[in-house]
């Protein structure tokens, strides 16, 4: 007689483990663990931290992931280093396309009530900070080129060309 048996149930974390220990030994059998990348490496990471979140740490580190902070900080940074991010910039088009771009994010983040603190950071008036860039740079004094030193060859003399270290003497 074949009689089908209803499903046992899982009454103890005892049997939860014999369950789980069993479906284990038949995987590795067949060879399901076999060929997995990584086979026979250490985790890293695992021993040499007390930061409990070290693995979200790694993993943003290998996906080269930064800016997860809320935008209310991430706004309010930017905005504290914004005179020396626009005087970065060389061309009054490129200022006011990253000024444009900085106040979507603002208004981006005012208008989404998700999560996150609320954003105290004002947009910035595109034409009043075309204006300051421009006083800045002119009162900026224009870098002068310094002539390179003139090389000698120690008797007052000046030479054409410098000495190249594979022509200096030997003491």
């Amino acid at each position: 007689m074949n009689e089908e048996q209803p499903p046992r149930r899982i009454g103890s974390l005892e049997d939860r483990n014999a369950i789980v220990e069993s479906a284990l030994d038949k995987a590795i059998r067949r060879g399901d663990f076999d060929d997995l990348p990584g086979l026979g490496k250490p985790l890293s990471g695992l021993h040499n931290s007390e930061d409990p979140d070290w693995w979200v740490k790694a993993k943003m580190d290998q996906e080269d992931m930064s800016g997860v902070a809320p935008a209310a900080f991430q706004l309010r940074k930017e905005n504290a280093v914004l005179e020396d991010t626009l005087d970065a910039f060389s061309r009054e088009a490129d200022v006011r396309s990253y000024l444009a771009g900085f106040n979507d994010r603002v208004r981006d983040a005012i208008m989404d009530l998700r999560e996150g603190p609320p954003v105290f950071t004002p947009p910035r008036k595109v034409e009043d900070e075309v204006a300051a860039w421009r006083r800045r740079r002119a009162a900026k004094p224009a870098p002068t080129p310094n002539p390179p030193p003139t090389p000698t060859t120690g008797q007052g003399e000046e030479r054409e060309h410098p000495r190249r270290w594979w022509q200096r003497k030997r003491s």
